[in-house]
């Protein structure tokens, strides 16, 4: 598992801005934890388990099939049981695009699935593909043809679209992921609701696929409250980005300031979260000098595979709180120049 996520606000004092996690930081969720308040007495009984409830109401939302639904402990769960799952039927090896998250990979290496390199068909039907779309951490959303692409070439691909709800690009719907057969799309309530203390995703596909993950879903795996908070966001349609235009309008706001601050470059996206660099300077440096001088926390990406140390991304807060990294930056980078 890889160490070093963000939101570790944990290892500083005092931080009153939170660049380091893509999730939202300004949500509402007065009304959930009302809910919860009054539900909490679930603590004292068992879970579903399997959460067939859960997976009911999404199936309801998103007009699929109950058979086509898959809750599990979040995304990172669903990674682990997809690798688990998939290395019995006799995949070998698995592509990804580089950088992206590194979970994929820690995933298929524990069950002994080896990396092999994009274009190469030498496996054949034994090669599996994980693509993060919109991906983590560029901010990057693939074009439907290059998916398309994907899913004719290799045998299995699993599209990770944990981030589907901070982008107004296209992405592939649940209805056309469950038509295909060897397509598996990772869904996450966390991201969406804004609740990463309740560890809650699930798998979308066709129901051969989800029969066969089911049989390594580990009994109890989603908690009480989790699942009655999954089924309360999904039936009331609750939108914790009330205007995600104008958030990632601001994300392009963020991204033409970040590269007026000399020394640095920003890579464009498409999410509200971007990917950095401060040339000759190290990102944990960076981090650190932000956080206790400005308490401010950015999130050190270096251990990305494939970036090196000087790499480091954001995710979009208030026009204030943007303007405060902005500032922050400009003086923190000439003293880590010198």
């Amino acid at each position: 598992m890889l160490t070093g996520h963000g939101d570790d606000t944990y290892q500083f004092k005092d931080i009153r801005a939170n660049f380091s996690s893509n999730i939202y930081a300004h949500a509402d969720t007065t009304a959930l934890q009302d809910f919860l308040c009054r539900h909490v007495s679930a603590i004292g009984e068992y879970p579903e388990p399997e959460a067939y409830s859960l997976e009911r109401a999404i199936a309801r939302r998103y007009h699929i099939g109950e058979d086509c639904v898959l809750v599990t402990n979040g995304a990172t769960d669903a990674i682990y049981l997809v690798a688990q799952a998939l290395s019995k039927t006799g995949v070998r090896c698995f592509c990804r695009f580089k950088p992206t998250f590194s979970e994929y990979a820690d995933a298929c290496r524990m069950f002994g699935i080896e990396e092999t390199e994009p274009g190469d068909t030498t496996e054949g039907n034994h090669t599996m593909f994980w693509v993060c779309n919109p991906n983590n951490p560029t901010g990057k959303v693939y074009d439907p043809q290059v998916l398309g692409h994907l899913i004719r070439q290799y045998a299995w691909v699993v599209i990770d679209q944990s981030y589907e709800d901070y982008t107004l690009a296209q992405v592939m719907t649940h209805q056309e992921g469950v038509g295909c057969e060897n397509v598996i799309q990772l869904h996450s309530l966390t991201k969406k609701y804004a609740i990463p203390g309740l560890r809650v995703g699930y798998v979308t596909a066709a129901p051969a696929v989800i029969e066969m993950l089911r049989r390594f879903l580990r009994p109890w795996s989603v908690n009480s409250l989790a699942i009655k908070a999954g089924i309360f966001l999904t039936d009331n349609h609750i939108e914790v980005v009330p205007d995600l235009r104008g958030y990632l309008n601001e994300t392009q706001n963020l991204l033409h300031a970040l590269r007026g601050v000399g020394g640095v470059e920003a890579e464009a996206t498409q999410t509200n979260f971007m990917l950095a660099r401060a040339w000759h300077i190290k990102a944990a440096a960076l981090k650190r000098i932000l956080a206790e001088q400005h308490h401010i926390l950015i999130r050190d990406a270096s251990n990305f595979e494939g970036l090196d140390d000087s790499y480091f991304r954001i995710a979009t807060q208030t026009p204030e709180e943007n303007a405060l990294l902005i500032q922050a930056l400009r003086q923190c980078i000439p003293l880590l120049l010198k």
